[in-house]
């Protein structure tokens, strides 16, 4: 159970929540909002504006419940910044108590009576800091920790118990559409899995496309053939590969037209592996326009971790399907152009064209 700070005050009567506001007491900040009828507006304990009369006031436990029932934040103390559930800093602390539990029942019963809160607020509150549910989150955290297990040679059957799945048939239930193959398959790096490449060039050297019976797993570019082979060797290291530019010219079509000055379909069929936090990233920066540019720590901000520009880089170097998700289009804050998986140059060259794109289709407009 999380513990409350020492010099916190809860009042349990209006009567108490009444001094508190007389006193403008700013240990009781956490526990309660008070709104003025008169005005509209609703405050917190400590607000340094003029006391309304009583009769006038209103206590409510939490922001959210002030402005369902119609009250503005004030302006001055910002009320909708406190409450009695820190939100960011909580969250990450039940971000850690997941990762540190996997093995437990993590429901959500049991993750709100860990933090102190209801359910509902801490349903309502991971979900719009985080993106995702907590049962969303706990699985995709299994998930992960079995990838890692696998990773080191451990058998399904351990990694899933290991990982905090209660059978193989519950995993099974979550996997699908997160692994992009069979856990065993991913284990054994793609064993049984099929891939479907071809070659072509095009103004950046030699393109690689490559996919499986659900949709693109790979896009590659080098200076030569064999540099994108051993790229998709890299990253399916015991798949089977077929060279087919039969069956894979729906799919250069697509990135020809690109080339030639059209924007590429950012919604072509993918089948690629990720944890939840990478989802998001990659769904990110497909919302950056083409011809336009974010940051590595604007999108963590976006996704609800301000600090979170590493992490934003890692899921942008991991990122298998490149144009697809376009991570070329993510900078440093000082628009530096850093790391990009097929080279600096690749990268500006990408940029200007797809500018270039976005010029040309304006004048037409």
């Amino acid at each position: 159970m999380r513990r409350r700070p020492k010099d916190r005050e809860d009042p349990s009567t209006d009567d108490e929540k009444w001094r508190a506001v007389l006193t403008r007491n700013g240990n009781s900040d956490e526990s309660f909002v008070f709104a003025v009828r008169s005005t509209g507006i609703y405050c917190k304990p400590s607000c340094p504006a003029k006391r309304p009369r009583r009769d006038q006031v209103v206590f409510f436990s939490r922001s959210d419940e002030a402005e369902q029932t119609g009250f503005r934040p004030c302006k001055r103390c910002r009320p909708q910044d406190v409450g009695p559930f820190p939100q960011a800093e909580s969250i990450d602390r039940i971000c850690k108590y997941i990762e540190a539990n996997l093995d437990r029942k993590l429901t959500l019963s049991a993750l709100s009576t860990h933090a102190g809160i209801s359910p509902y607020h801490l349903q309502r509150t991971f979900k719009r800091i985080v993106g995702i549910s907590p049962r969303q989150y706990v699985e995709a955290r299994r998930l992960a920790k079995m990838k890692r297990s696998l990773r080191n040679g451990e058998t399904v059957t351990k990694a899933l118990y290991k990982a905090g799945f209660s059978s193989r048939s519950r995993l099974y239930e979550k996997v699908p559409n997160r692994f992009g193959m069979s856990p065993g398959a991913f284990r054994r790096g793609g064993v049984g899995l099929r891939i479907e490449y071809t070659i072509v060039d095009c103004p950046l050297g030699r393109l690689l496309i490559g996919a499986t019976e659900r949709g693109i797993c790979a896009v590659c570019m080098g200076d030569s053939d064999t540099t994108v082979k051993a790229a998709l060797s890299e990253d399916y290291p015991s798949a089977e590969l077929h060279h087919n530019d039969e069956s894979m010219l729906k799919w250069v079509t697509e990135f020809m037209r690109y080339f030639s000055g059209q924007h590429l379909k950012l919604n072509l069929p993918i089948d690629v592996q990720a944890t939840a936090f990478q989802w998001r990233v990659w769904k990110e920066i497909q919302s950056i326009p083409s011809g336009k540019t974010n940051t590595y720590s604007k999108i963590g901000s976006a996704l609800g971790a301000p600090k979170g520009a590493r992490a934003v880089a890692r899921a942008c170097a991991t990122n298998p399907v490149s144009l697809v998700i376009p991570c070329h289009r993510v900078v440093g804050e000082d628009g530096g152009l850093h790391g990009y998986r097929w080279g600096k140059k690749r990268k500006q060259a990408l940029l200007l064209h797809e500018q270039t794109i976005s010029r040309k289709t304006a004048n037409l407009t």
